[in-house]
């Protein structure tokens, strides 16, 4: 059968929802690995991951009995869910590629004033203390402080941030335009005919 049938429509949504199953696996999986080797002390952090793999998990469980039983409601749920989350990952992919130095450091010092373990994660595997000013009265984690001789962390930080930002916003951008391919390939699948159901079963 040539690609655009049934069966084709079939097999790239099942395809798809594979690699998203893949892929939310993945992210629980490094997130498990850094809080297991001590990697991220940032429990936020590592909630957020699992949360996240968690939730792109079932969205292609959905997808996938809905497009291994041409479920319509299922599949259409599945259709809605995918826009949404396609609408918030580009917006924010865009966002990241968008933003300039000054608007780096702002949220940079922001994350710093805000989250404690997060802090902590950058001073210990970066080999620094301090955001702008290197403070020896200060407690710090990482191992430079102990010959009291460190460098403050923002610098560090600041040289690495854009290169960062720009690889996570290639990533999101990448993976909202197969988002966007499966709503297509859903809605088209959707209203295709089964060859091999009964004409009056299909709604």
């Amino acid at each position: 059968m040539v690609c655009g049938g049934f069966a084709c429509s079939k097999n790239c949504l099942c395809a798809l929802n594979l690699l998203y199953t893949l892929v939310s696996l993945l992210l629980i999986g490094i997130a498990a690995w850094g809080i297991s080797f001590g990697l991220i002390s940032s429990f936020r952090l590592v909630g957020v991951a699992v949360a996240v793999g968690i939730f792109l998990f079932l969205i292609a469980l959905v997808g996938l009995i809905g497009a291994v039983k041409h479920h319509q409601v299922l599949l259409f749920f599945y259709m809605i869910i995918l826009l949404l989350v396609f609408i918030v990952q580009f917006s924010v992919s865009c966002a990241c590629l968008a933003l300039n130095k000054e608007q780096q450091s702002q949220l940079l010092e922001v994350t710093w004033n805000n989250t404690d373990s997060t802090r902590t994660d950058i001073e210990r595997h970066l080999n620094c203390c301090g955001l702008r000013v290197f403070d020896p009265n200060e407690t710090c984690s990482s191992d430079c402080f102990r010959s009291r001789q460190c460098q403050p962390c923002a610098p560090i930080v600041e040289e690495y941030s854009g290169m960062v930002l720009r690889f996570v916003g290639g990533i999101g951008l990448f993976f909202s335009f197969t988002e966007i391919l499966g709503v297509w390939l859903t809605y088209r699948y959707r209203n295709q005919k089964d060859p091999r159901a009964n004409p009056s079963a299909f709604l």
